[in-house]
């Protein structure tokens, strides 16, 4: 079932099914692993039931996306493991430092990097509205797949798709540090997932709605007319 389901949910996620919707897409692949044989027995000996056999693609579903993080930049992984426990809301310093140590970075580090705040012995992470409306992606050469999602979402809420689409475009284009769209994808997945099971709604429908939008937001992007500055006209050709 794991070995099978992997790629599976990789081609479900690279076809933009919406994570809301990934569960029930996954039935299909997953029930065709049982489907094969005459008889599935469970670990008592009585035989599996569609339920059961239903319940265990789920199962599956969630370790493979809990699995994915391993894919993710430190920075961001600590971001997950510190979602999953306090969403946006705030939590001990001690327990973010812990945290953040055993994934080879430092709360001060991220501090800077600008995806939480560390006051008065308590940590939290930003809010996609709480992050700053003149974020440079171009310049930032340390952007995580954390940080490239919650802007996507600002973005996305407050000036649309095609907006949306000329930050993710400006993300990948770096000459150095290339934000990886393709985990950054994966990262919405996975949260929407965290977000559920935690009854955040409306943090899911934000991770949904990235997941749903992708393949808008990447063509927009591409079709995106470059900003022009003084410093990349040609005054001789304007002035022929």
């Amino acid at each position: 079932m794991k070995r099978e389901l992997g790629p599976a949910l990789r081609e479900l996620q690279q076809g933009g099914i919406a994570p809301v919707d990934l569960p029930q897409s996954a039935i299909g692949p997953g029930m065709a692993v049982f489907s094969r044989y005459a008889k599935v027995i469970e670990s008592d000996g009585s035989e599996m039931t569609v339920r059961s056999a239903l319940a265990r693609i789920n199962e599956v579903l969630d370790e493979l996306l809990t699995e994915q993080e391993g894919d993710f930049d430190a920075t961001t992984r600590f971001a997950i493991a510190w979602y999953r426990s306090n969403g946006y809301d705030a939590g001990s310093f001690g327990d973010a430092e812990n945290l953040a140590r055993a994934r080879a970075t430092a709360v001060s580090t991220m501090e800077r990097g600008g995806i939480l705040s560390a006051r008065a012995g308590k940590v939290r992470l930003y809010r996609p509205t709480d992050l700053p409306e003149h974020y440079d992606v171009i310049s930032d050469q340390h952007t995580s797949a954390w940080e490239a999602l919650q802007h996507t979402i600002r973005i996305q809420e407050v000036s649309g798709i095609p907006a949306a689409g000329a930050f993710l475009h400006d993300a990948s284009r770096r000459s150095d540090g290339a934000v990886d769209l393709d985990l950054v994808k994966e990262l919405a997945y996975l949260l929407f997932q965290v977000a559920e099971k935690n009854g955040w709604p409306k943090d899911a429908i934000s991770f949904n709605g990235i997941a749903t939008s992708w393949s808008e937001m990447l063509d927009s992007g591409r079709t995106a007319a470059p900003v022009v500055t003084a410093s990349t006209l040609d005054f001789d050709a304007l002035n022929e």
